[in-house]
């Protein structure tokens, strides 16, 4: 019997690449999406992936769509956290709404969506916790105050459920992607996209599906003892 995977985030950039290895690797997976109905659509139309709608900075959605999608599918066993958006700004001109617009999403949001999970999973004693935080949460980053404490806050949220989950089969690991080349990077003007290739040792942006590599492998049965840990997939760029 196939294993069902969640992804939120699931039908566009790193999410898209992280729900078809999941597929490859003989999951049953749903994605979930916050707003683009055609791209969602043409996603499900190209993989056979299903696609669910539903905001994850509301716990009310998050609830009654995974309640959906374990109907559809069963119940859920690995969560990949990936939803997450951006209102850049420097400190002194960021509004509350872009602090509050990326705490709901990118913080509260991973809580949203393991908090109805979770229960499952301690009764089955078994469950695969994956968070993508990001390299911007390790080190922090101009104009991403906002960005930069919900994705160190989304570290601190997989070392205490590694430690609350650990007897009851249940990983919770996190990975810290760089710069990686997805149409929100690939958009921005070359100059700046070489400025920022230029900090990466590897003297290139990582490929979505080199995040992918790694939610597959913490997904996995060989990755059991593996927990509370953090891959920094970012070419070298930073060292925890």
């Amino acid at each position: 019997m196939a294993r069902i995977a969640l992804v939120t985030g699931g039908s566009r950039g790193i999410g898209a690449a992280i729900s078809k290895k999941l597929k490859s690797q003989g999951f049953e997976v749903a994605a979930t999406y916050a707003g683009n109905d055609e791209a969602a659509a043409k996603f499900t139309e190209e993989t056979g992936i299903k696609t669910y709608k539903w905001n994850v900075a509301s716990y009310e959605e998050s609830a009654e769509g995974i309640a959906k999608v374990e109907a559809d599918l069963g119940p859920i066993d690995t969560v990949v956290a990936n939803a997450g958006i951006t209102r850049d700004a420097p400190f002194h001109k960021m509004t509350p709404e872009q602090w509050h617009q990326v705490v709901d999403t990118n913080l509260t949001g991973v809580f949203n969506t393991v908090h109805p999970i979770w229960p499952g999973m301690r009764e089955r004693k078994f469950g695969r916790v994956i968070v993508i935080s990001s390299i911007n949460g390790q080190k922090g980053q101009f104009a991403q105050v906002n960005y930069a404490a919900t994705k160190a806050g989304d570290l601190g949220i997989v070392k205490s459920l590694a430690q609350e989950g650990a007897r009851a089969g249940i990983t919770a690991n996190a990975i810290c992607p760089g710069y990686i080349a997805t149409d929100m990077v690939m958009a921005v003007p070359e100059k700046v996209r070489e400025s920022i290739i230029a900090q990466i040792p590897t003297g290139r942006l990582g490929e979505p599906e080199e995040i992918a590599n790694c939610v597959a492998f913490l997904a996995s049965d060989e990755a059991a003892f593996l927990n509370g840990s953090t891959i920094s997939a970012n070419g070298g760029q930073f060292f925890v």
